[in-house]
């Protein structure tokens, strides 16, 4: 192209770019303009946060310094060319406003990763004017900065159950995390998950929602083991036992006769599956009205795991019904998965004498509400919550932080805090009434079925398949 063309093209170039960049900025606009007070405050900060990163970085020490000469330094070879100075880089960001602060994504650089932003999340909270900024692995690469102006974590939400059987019966929602987006514990092919967490943090609201949600569903049975009272119906799970199909309180008798129940239910269903389900693995054929999928909910589980110390008869009767006990729930948790029986160990520390580690261990999943030590932490979630202390559940002690929740983040690596919605007594109460004819022993069930009543059909060929 010659230079007058160049010359006769560029008015039309500059014309293009001026009108590229008012639709933009046009764009720009009306988006700040339609948006809630809180968001456009949201996208006030995500401009500083932009404009300042370059400083910021290099102040708290998240550069790093590249000594490598560009590769154009080759322009510069004659003779007196000075010699390429050091450039220091800094992580580029992207960020994305909402409500409640800014988002924002960093592509991470050598020595300056996940653990770098970690440690210094304190200082750009300062900075940034954050409640807190939490961090969290992104795509590979690349981590998550969650700048929170105000806390999403601190709003109490309500569940009105819809009364309506759940679409889904592979998965248990939890809640919301603090991105908006909904959390679930994974049941298919799933042993069980410890709940834990400090008295009146949330564990047995979120027991009582996990009835209500699944009541409706003829599929699903529950089993309650309560160690707060003498009595389940005079718990917490009162409004719910019509949905219940056998229920204990604190007596270790009661409940071991229980879980003997359940251990002989798992080793029937065991024997019986590959004749009545045309596989060892229930999940192949999902759970239905005939072989539901049964919850064991045992709270407070200290009280029936408690090694009992002393040596008259009593206390001798007790240890041993306690050590009976530890030895059940580990056979309802290690051999439940195939057979759809998902237990559910709940305490305030999840520590070995808590929840035995032959049981905790083999939970497949986790959650914990507020607790006062990182050691009860840690026995609950596991050591890698030390690796993400803006997760650990120390710093969720407050009211404003009842029915907030860590747990480990499925399918993601790290942890995720999460809040799991108050559900009203009363509401409980009419679900369960409305649903209590739905309430049916496994164990008569699975006695009235035939053979091979609940096997899939056998996918059909046509015909002309068939001959081919």
């Amino acid at each position: 192209m010659s230079v007058e063309e160049v010359f006769r093209w560029a008015p039309v170039v500059m014309v293009l770019c001026t009108v590229l960049l008012a639709v933009w900025a046009v764009v720009k606009t009306v988006r700040y303009i339609r948006a809630d007070k809180e968001t456009r405050r949201s996208i006030r900060q995500a401009m500083r946060i932009r404009m300042t990163w370059a400083r910021l970085a290099k102040m708290a020490g998240l550069s790093v310094t590249d000594r490598t000469p560009p590769w154009t330094s080759f322009l510069n070879t004659g003779k007196g060319a000075p010699e390429p100075k050091p450039r220091e880089l800094v992580p580029m960001i992207k960020t994305r406003p909402d409500r409640y602060g800014v988002i924002v994504h960093v592509k991470l650089l050598p020595k300056v990763g996940i653990k770098e932003f970690q440690d210094k999340a304190r200082f750009l909270a300062d900075a940034w004017g954050c409640v807190r900024v939490a961090v969290e692995a992104g795509k590979p690469g690349h981590a998550v900065l969650r700048a929170i102006r105000t806390d999403p974590l601190t709003g109490h939400t309500q569940y009105v159950p819809a009364g309506k059987p759940p679409a889904d019966l592979t998965v248990w929602p939890v809640g919301r995390d603090e991105y908006g987006a909904l959390v679930h514990i994974e049941l298919k092919n799933k042993s069980g998950a410890v709940v834990a967490g400090g008295v009146g943090g949330g564990k047995s609201n979120q027991l009582t929602a996990l009835i209500t949600y699944f009541g409706p569903s003829p599929a699903v049975q529950f089993a309650v083991i309560d160690g707060k009272v003498s009595d389940a119906a005079h718990g917490d799970y009162a409004d719910v036992l019509p949905r219940v199909f056998a229920h204990t309180g604190h007596d270790l008798r009661e409940a071991n006769a229980l879980l003997k129940r359940l251990v002989k239910l798992l080793h029937d269903r065991a024997t019986a599956a590959r004749k009545v389900l045309g596989t060892a693995n229930m999940w192949n054929v999902g759970p239905s009205e005939q072989w539901p999928l049964v919850f064991v909910l045992v709270d407070e589980s200290h009280t029936f795991f408690h090694d009992h110390k002393g040596s008259d008869k009593e206390t001798r009767e007790l240890a041993a019904l306690a050590a009976e006990n530890v030895r059940l729930t580990g056979l309802l948790v290690k051999g439940g998965r195939s057979v759809g029986i998902f237990t559910v160990p709940a305490t305030q520390k999840a520590t070995g004498d808590a929840i035995p580690t032959s049981i905790r261990d083999v939970c497949s999943a986790a959650l914990s509400f507020y607790q006062r030590t990182t050691e009860a932490s840690v026995a609950a979630l596991g050591d890698d919550i030390r690796n993400w202390p803006d997760m650990d559940p120390i710093n969720l002690q407050g009211s404003q932080y009842v029915g907030v929740a860590s747990m480990a983040a499925e399918g993601r690596p790290g942890f995720v805090r999460v809040r799991t919605p108050y559900l009203e007594p009363t509401h409980a109460a009419t679900v369960a009434d409305a649903t209590a004819h739905l309430t049916q022993d496994p164990t008569t069930l699975l006695a009235n079925l035939t053979v091979p009543s609940l096997r899939k059909p056998e996918p059909q060929q046509d015909d002309t398949a068939a001959a081919a």
